[in-house]
């Protein structure tokens, strides 16, 4: 797979020229943030040493974050907003040489909007495990080497034990409401049920209360096509050269997400049977126009986004249970005592 789209497949409806213009020159082993990178909107809050579930210890861990709006003087009015899996701090703003995307919730954050910043203190942490500032694989060690393979195996409450440091590093007791669409939702439910006395409100977007066989089957696929890159290296590879890095896994990886995020009535009626160029797609060499959408989109997210991070906070989705050493889901669900708002989308294959 090229790392370029190729010229005589463009311009075209839906992969313009401009767009093509984002994918020139080879991507880095990893499209991670590192320390020494320009800071833009992130702050950082240190968390400290996590213990986690599986009985290792994470030292000196961090996370990166951006907020909004004006936190009152008893702390009553902050609301913690949690990425889904692909997500990072960056709710809200344009994209930049400092940020690779644009605001993920900009149309729902801000002054006069649905999550009024002119009411609320508005708080968005990359998770832990991510790429975009906060520790995960692409971190540095204490030896300043970067974790690699060793980074320890993290699960949906380890994340979570992360975020409730992170409350603490803020001063912030209790939330006015917990916000979380898809893996973010997974937070907020363990949030709930962990910590009631700290959450006044949840919202839980798109998101299950166990990952289930089929979503862990999916997930599995998009782990195997990143190891089965000969660059993957068994997630040592951040030494290689420009364009050497696990970019196909990688962007196999992300075409195969896309596919779960996308219904197929979206996806037939947005590009039926069309070509991307004037190149025939049936022994010409040309490709339709819903493959080549997803070609470029894979090949963009190599840019952004760091080869084991992704398999990190996949398995740490398919850990996801909030029945899991507590009898039953019903039971986990019953200590909930904040007031929740729950929204299924039925389309959303992945987590209807």
């Amino acid at each position: 797979m090229d790392f370029q789209t190729p010229e005589d497949t463009v311009p075209s409806d839906f992969i313009t020229e401009e767009l093509t213009r984002q994918l020139v020159g080879k991507p880095k082993a990893t499209g991670a943030w590192r320390d020494g990178d320009p800071a833009g909107e992130r702050l950082f809050a240190l968390v400290g040493t996590l213990s986690l579930e599986n009985g290792k210890t994470l030292h000196q861990a961090r996370l990166a974050y951006e907020s909004w709006g004006t936190l009152n003087s008893d702390a009553s009015n902050a609301v913690l907003i949690l990425h889904a899996l692909t997500g990072d701090s960056h709710a809200v703003g344009k994209a930049s040489k400092d940020h690779p995307t644009e605001g993920w919730w900009s149309d729902l954050i801000g002054p006069g909007k649905y999550i009024d910043t002119d009411k609320y203190f508005v708080v968005a942490p990359n998770i832990l495990g991510g790429c975009q500032g906060s520790t995960g694989p692409s971190s540095l060690d204490k030896q300043g080497k970067e974790y690699g393979s060793r980074f320890p195996y993290l699960t949906i409450r380890d994340q979570v034990l992360a975020q409730v440091a992170f409350s603490d590093f803020l001063n912030i007791k209790k939330w006015h409401a917990i916000i979380g669409g898809s893996m973010g939702g997974m937070h907020v439910l363990e949030w709930a049920i962990d910590y009631p006395e700290r959450v006044n409100r949840i919202a839980v977007i798109a998101a299950p209360a166990v990952t289930g066989a089929d979503q862990i089957a999916l997930n599995s696929v998009q782990i195997e096509a990143i190891k089965a890159d000969p660059n993957y290296q068994k997630g040592n590879y951040y030494d290689a050269k420009a364009g050497l890095g696990p970019h196909a896994g990688l962007a196999l990886a992300r075409r195969m997400a896309l596919l779960n995020y996308r219904s197929p009535s979206e996806l037939n009626e947005r590009f039926d049977r069309t070509w991307q160029s004037d190149i025939n797609p049936l022994g010409d060499g040309g490709r339709f126009a819903v493959v080549s959408y997803l070609d470029f989109h894979g090949n963009k997210f190599t840019r952004r986004f760091d080869a084991n991070s992704y398999i990190c906070l996949v398995e740490a989705m398919n850990s996801h249970d909030v029945g899991r050493n507590r009898k039953s889901v019903k039971t986990a669900l019953g200590k909930i005592k904040a007031k929740a708002l729950v929204i299924g989308i039925d389309s959303d294959r992945l987590f209807p």
